[in-house]
């Protein structure tokens, strides 16, 4: 399977000398990271610039290759890395207790160096293919940004790390004012390509790399933003109507304008509130009501359970 740049190795040994050999092996044709101790490995893996893969031996002081494997198998962010076992251990009931952790292949030493290479090829092919395939299930077809079950997924996660970590969570929902006339009118195909569109347009005004925006559902989109304040979320809120109105998107049959707009409803979580998950969307979606109820192509703000305001 063809990458922008070559997938990467972590070699694990604590003997310089087995980390030169399969260095010297594999390194044409990937990028090596190495690590000589147990705590190293984990630490990279964990890092933001995961492996594809783990090439390690099972003899190490302090950790051993065993107890590196059981970590990364019970780590939701690794569990997916394959681990390859490269040993002196030639026992079978060493391997199986290897397999049985979760490692994906097995190799005793001394090894041959072609074998070596083509099940790391192997392994690695299969790895970026279920990556491939995992992608593509968590991105939207037609837009290319994230798609309901991506955004359900992190917001789980993020909703938790903000309420622990005691920061605010804007939740922003969007909706195309008049799309139906739009598809109705122009086609199908015009409709399609004015949600392209307007997901670019959307995806572009969000500077932070913590902002996420995902198709939430036919013509709705939805922004989720970390630790911003009140007045900082209002302002990108607004930033997202005028990028869709500024795409000038013709528009005849609106009700609102001569072009494309959206409406948006935005709810706030403060600091101190521990309200998140499923309220929070709701409340998001109730100030999207209000603002599609009040004329659309505008903003209205739901602070939890307070009057909204627009």
């Amino acid at each position: 399977m063809e990458t922008m740049t070559k997938p990467t190795i972590l070699i694990v040994d604590d003997m310089a000398a087995n980390i030169t050999i399969l260095s010297d092996l594999l390194q044409d044709d990937y990028k090596i990271k190495v690590a000589k101790n147990g705590q190293k490995a984990l630490e990279i893996a964990k890092g933001s610039e995961k492996p594809d893969l783990i090439l390690m031996d099972i003899e190490m002081p302090e950790m051993s290759g065993y107890e590196v494997c059981k970590e990364l198998k019970n780590t939701p962010s690794t569990n997916n890395i394959p681990v390859i076992f490269v040993t002196a251990r030639n026992d079978v009931k060493d391997e199986e207790y290897g397999l049985n952790l979760g490692a994906v292949d097995y190799i005793s030493k001394p090894f041959h160096p072609t074998i070596v290479k083509i099940r790391v090829k192997n392994h690695i092919t299969l790895k970026l293919k279920g990556d491939w395939l995992e992608d593509l299930s968590r991105i939207d077809g037609l837009t290319h940004i994230p798609n309901r079950r991506y955004f359900d997924e992190e917001y789980q996660k993020k909703c938790k790390e903000m309420i622990r970590e005691h920061k605010t969570v804007a939740i922003l929902m969007i909706d195309v004012d008049y799309f139906k006339r739009y598809n109705d009118h122009y086609g199908h195909g015009k409709g399609d390509e004015c949600l392209i569109k307007i997901a670019g347009a959307l995806k572009s005004s969000l500077k932070r790399p913590s902002d996420m925006v995902a198709r939430y559902g036919g013509e709705e989109f939805i922004v989720i933003l970390q630790n911003i304040d009140h007045e900082g979320a209002a302002n990108v809120a607004q930033n997202l109507i005028k990028a869709v109105s500024d795409l000038g998107i013709k528009h005849e049959y609106s009700s609102t304008a001569d072009h494309v707009t959206i409406s948006l409803g935005m709810a706030f979580k403060p600091a101190d509130e521990k309200v998140c998950t499923e309220e929070l969307l709701k409340t998001a979606d109730d100030a999207l009501y209000r603002a599609k109820e009040g004329g659309r192509n505008q903003l209205v703000i739901f602070e939890n359970k307070m009057t909204p305001k627009e």
